[in-house]
């Protein structure tokens, strides 16, 4: 397999993994080590639920999308995958997510955790 396949698969592809594993093993309690975790999230099991709810559905479909990208900007060129865009892809991916959950977040809960 050519490196830059291999690249893409370790980075894009790792993350839609961890993205899949998010999805059918979402965390059950508030904890420090599993999980959609910011101060935010962590006010109440509400929170928590509803935004590790949005994170991960956010998180398969952009890993997905970010992997389809990936491994066609390899196919079209492939020295360009050997440098920084995969990590960019991963990058953008994860800020987005974020960007995305906390939205969600602000729009349904307060700032001291109860629903709006």
């Amino acid at each position: 397999m050519p490196e830059h396949y291999l690249y893409v698969l370790s980075v894009n592809g790792l993350l839609l993994l961890i993205s899949i594993i998010f999805n059918y093993f979402p965390p059950k309690k508030i904890n420090r080590f599993y999980g959609y975790r910011t101060h935010k999230s962590m006010l109440n099991q509400d929170i928590w639920d509803s935004a590790n709810r949005v994170f991960n559905k956010t998180l398969i479909s952009y890993a997905l999308a970010s992997f389809i990208v990936a491994l066609l900007l390899a196919y079209l060129n492939p020295e360009m995958m050997t440098s920084w865009v995969p990590m960019a892809l991963l990058f953008f991916t994860v800020i987005v997510c974020i960007y995305k959950t906390e939205q969600e977040i602000k729009q349904h809960f307060d700032d001291e955790g109860k629903r709006k």
